[in-house]
Parts: structure tokens; sequence; C-alpha cells
């Protein structure tokens, strides 16, 4: 048996950490006892006070040095504990619960979560403050304080948040790591906002399902706090979810682009190429649940409606026993059968046929004039036929040229098993013919490159395979599996290649082809990596 729900046991031991420690660093202490907090719930307060103050500061961008710290645990206490200290005590105290307990003196703080993936413990950092050095007006030097990002989560963990909050914090915190672009950390946060709308969209089914049941049992103030969440989640979420749909893709764009073009990823960017692919899985999904919350609110609203309608009927009609008002009487007198039908024909009543609309009566009418539209539509010199037909066929060249210029690669690639971009360019250079049939355009040959070492290796029999699987129609744009497929079935020359693979060369010199066209019929010169594409044969 596996057991999933271990997955992220050392993520969920982390938050567990933080109290455990923050309780170790504060009972071992017995410093408390020169102030007067002697007991432990004491304590625990006046720690969660200062840290919220700590925060409250950092939110609000303003500078939290010691004597800031010193003068809100005066006046805290003065106002609500009533201890016996003065104000450098509390200026004293202050330094001891932001430098003792929540800093360790100075030293890094670690709690052991153990992970069952790899059967072994893994050593977890925690932090709740750091500070920075400021300038009090502009001439005392200060260590300001802030809460780093444990000491927020703590915060927040404390607090249960309103349930049509939840959504637009993680989305504040999802945009913040993209404008740091801390991807990693936004994939965590796109996926607690995804699994939020999913949990709203199951909050929605399960209502559906009690007001189905017993619409009694949900009362108006459920129906109320539902709706409101529903509403705060369909406001204006699915454009902004868009925007940063349209942000991630043109980032991931540019590191691809820079990827082919210009050098080699390194590791950390290759990483964070990969969580913006994943980021935009997850932005693609979480629209698409939003769609279906919004469908759902308005099934909801009808499920809801329906049931109180049929309930208030229900309320209209007349009930009395059958044994006492029907059985009885018809035993005393069976000469009633004669009219049993003036008792049961209200049983097989329906809802009358609706033959008018009366609402048609009320609305604007407007004079239907399909003579003119239709001699309007005549006057156009416009043949939609001929329109798709030009399309078909314009689609069908640009396919052609894709076609040629793979074909022209593998072609080159054949001949020795392998052959790099520098090694083509020397032997098309004085051939502006074969540079052609290369490279039609920038786009195209660009295109071709980028699938090509995106797919780094292809298995032409897993093609065929996957292909015999599956029914679909002919692709209308450039497919690199398809393509393939093709030149190898069709093309005699390529009949037997089993696998192409494409990898970078670590060349310091990029491959320059001049005159090259661009889609605008526009001679251009560019430059790319150095790629090697090998063949092989059965």
């Amino acid at each position: 048996m596996r057991y999933d729900f271990l997955e992220h046991f050392p993520k969920r031991m982390k938050h567990v950490g933080m109290y455990v420690v923050l309780m170790r660093n504060s009972m071992q202490k017995t410093t408390w006892k020169q102030y007067g907090f002697l007991k432990t719930d004491e304590q625990i307060n006046l720690i969660y006070a200062v840290m919220l103050y700590i925060m409250e500061q950092s939110l609000r961008e303003e500078n939290c040095t010691m004597d800031d710290i010193g003068a809100y645990i005066d006046t805290v206490n003065v106002q609500h504990f009533g201890k016996e200290m003065t104000y450098d005590e509390c200026r004293q105290l202050g330094d001891f619960i932001v430098n003792v307990v929540l800093s360790n003196e100075g030293r890094a703080m670690y709690f052991d979560c153990y992970n069952f993936e790899t059967n072994a413990y893994h050593i977890m950092h925690i932090s709740y403050v750091a500070n920075k050095i400021v300038y009090v007006e502009q001439e005392l030097k200060r260590t300001s304080y802030y809460l780093t990002d444990d000491g927020y989560n703590l915060l927040l963990s404390t607090l249960e948040i309103e349930n049509n909050m939840k959504l637009t914090i993680h989305e504040m915190i999802f945009q913040m790591h993209l404008e740091k672009q801390s991807y990693d950390k936004a994939v965590d946060e796109i996926k607690n906002v995804f699994n939020l709308m999913r949990i709203q969209l199951q909050k929605i089914q399960e209502a559906m399902g009690k007001i189905r049941r017993n619409a009694l049992n949900y009362s108006v103030k459920d129906y109320e706090e539902i709706l409101l969440e529903n509403l705060e989640t369909i406001s204006d979420t699915k454009q902004k979810f868009q925007n940063y749909q349209q942000l991630v893709k043109s980032r991931a764009k540019e590191l691809e682009e820079e990827n082919i073009n210009v050098r080699r990823l390194s590791q950390k960017e290759e990483e964070k190429l990969n969580h913006l692919r994943e980021i935009e899985h997850y932005l693609n999904r979480t629209i698409d649940e939003h769609q279906r919350i919004l469908n759902s609110h308005f099934d909801l609203k009808a499920v809801y409606t329906a049931e109180l309608e049929a309930l208030s009927q229900m309320s209209l009609i007349k009930r009395f026993p059958l044994r006492s008002e029907l059985y009885d009487k018809i035993l005393e007198n069976p000469g009633v059968l004669e009219d049993l039908d003036y008792f049961l024909r209200p049983l097989f009543n329906r809802d009358i046929d609706k033959s008018y609309n009366i609402n048609k009566a009320f609305e604007l009418q407007r004079p239907v004039r399909k003579r003119e539209e239709k001699d309007s539509t005549e006057e156009l010199d416009f043949d939609e036929e001929e329109w798709q037909e030009e399309q078909e066929r314009l689609r069908r060249e640009k396919l052609k040229k894709y076609e040629e210029s793979l074909g022209f690669l593998l072609e080159m690639a054949d001949e020795n098993g392998g052959i790099s971009l520098k090694e083509i360019r020397d032997r098309i250079r004085e051939n502006s013919g074969e540079q052609d049939r290369l490279i039609p355009n920038v786009e195209i040959f660009k295109e071709i490159m980028v699938e090509l070492i995106k797919n780094r290796e292809i298995d032409v029999k897993a093609l065929e395979r996957e292909r015999s699987e599956f029914i679909q129609d002919a692709p209308m744009e450039f497919q690199l599996s398809e393509m393939v497929l093709h030149l190898t079935e069709e093309y005699p020359g390529h009949h037997g290649i089993v696998e192409i693979a494409t990898y970078r060369l670590e060349d310091d010199e990029a491959v320059v082809f001049e005159d090259v066209m661009d889609e605008r019929g526009e001679r251009k010169r560019i430059k790319c990596s150095n790629v090697m594409i090998e063949v092989r044969r059965e």
C-alpha cells in the first residue's frame, strides 16, 4: 500500500517546527521572571504581540527599531498586562524577546523533519525575524527589525482567514513571486490558488446536493455565504490570470529564444524555464476552473429557486387522512363510487401549455427587413468559398516550405550519420539555391530548430505506433512529429530512418547565415548556436 499523503510530510513538519522552536527558546529561559511574567501563557501572548507589531510596521513600510518595540511594550503593559516595569525594563524585555527568543542570540535554528521518500531526516532552517540598518532623521544609525517568510507564515497560520480573502491573499503572493522572478515559489502559490478554486467548486456541488435532498435543511445564511464567496471568486479572477498567463508565456518565450539564438541556458535558467511551463499549465487549469465555478454558480441559484418554489406550492396543498376521509366514507355508502372521478381528477392535473408570452407585448418591436439585408449582402464583392480556398492554398504552400527545409536537414545529416549547422553553412555558402531550401524564411527555420532542440531525440517507430492508436485529422499547421513521419514514409531517400537526435554543441563561435529572407521579403543576416543533428537507420 502506498501512503501518498506522506509525500509533503517535511513541509508540514516545517510549520510544526516553527511552533516547537519558538516554545523551546522561550520556556527554557528564566529571564521572564525578572519582569513578572511567570506563567507560560503570559510569555507566549507577549511574544506574539511583539511579532504582530513588527509585522504591522513592516506592512506600513515604517522602521521598527528597539526603541519603537520598547515603547510599544510599555504602552501595552500599562493598558493591559499591568506589570511593574519602567520604560527601560520594557526596552530590555523587547531586546530579550527579539534577540534571544526570536533570534536565538544570533545562532541558526533548525528543526529535523522526517522525509518518508528518502527515509532520512531533512534539516529545516527556521528564522523568524531579520534586521537591516536604517538612518533615523538622516543622522542616527539604528537597527530596524522585520519578519522573514517563516515569521509571516507563523502569524498568518494563527488566525483563520475568511474564505473570501484566501484567494486574494494567495493571488497577491503569487504576483509578488512573479515580479521577483521566484518561479519555484510562484509554482507553489498557483497550486494553492487552483486548490482553493477546486474547493470552492466542490462546496457548490455539495450545496446543490443538500438542496436537492431537502432545501429546508439548507439555511438562507449558508446560501448567502456561498453566493458571496462565488462572486468574490469570479469577479475579476479570469482577467487577472489571463494577464498572468500572457506574462508567463512571454518570459518563457524569451528564455527559449535565448536558449536557441544566443547561448545555452545554465542549470538555474533551465529550472526557471521548467517552473514557468508548470505555472502556465496551472494557470490554464485555473482559468478552466473559473469557468466551471461560473456555470455552477448559476446552476446553484436555479436549483435553490426551483426547490423553494416547489416547497411553497406544497404548502398550499390540503392534506387529509385517506382512511377516515375516503375508505370509511365509501364503506358507509358504496354508491359514492360513481363520483370517485371528482376525487381523483386533481391528481392528474398538469401545467397549462404556454401558448403566448405576455412579455413580448411590452418589448420594443422592430421591423424585419430581410429583403434589404439580402440586397446589402449581395452588393458585397466577397466570395467566402474562394477566400477559404485561397487560405487553404497558402497553408499548403507554407507546409511545403517546412517539408523542404526539414527534408534538406535530414538529407545532409543522413550522408555521414550526423552533421552540424556550421558544417551545413560551410557547404551551402556558395550555393544560394541550397540555402533557400534550408532557410525558406527566418521564421520557418527558427521554428523547425526550436522543435528539434525541444524534442532532442525523436523515435520514428514510437511515432508510428502512437499514430496507429489514435485517429485524427491531418494537421493544418506545422507539427514536427507528423512532418517527420511524412518524410520517412513518402520520400524513398528517408526510408529506414528510425531515430533523429539534436543537441547543442558547446562552441564559442555562433553560426552566421548571410542574405536570408524573412516573412516580409527582406534580406537579413542571422546568428544561431551551433547544433548537431544525428540520424540513425535500422
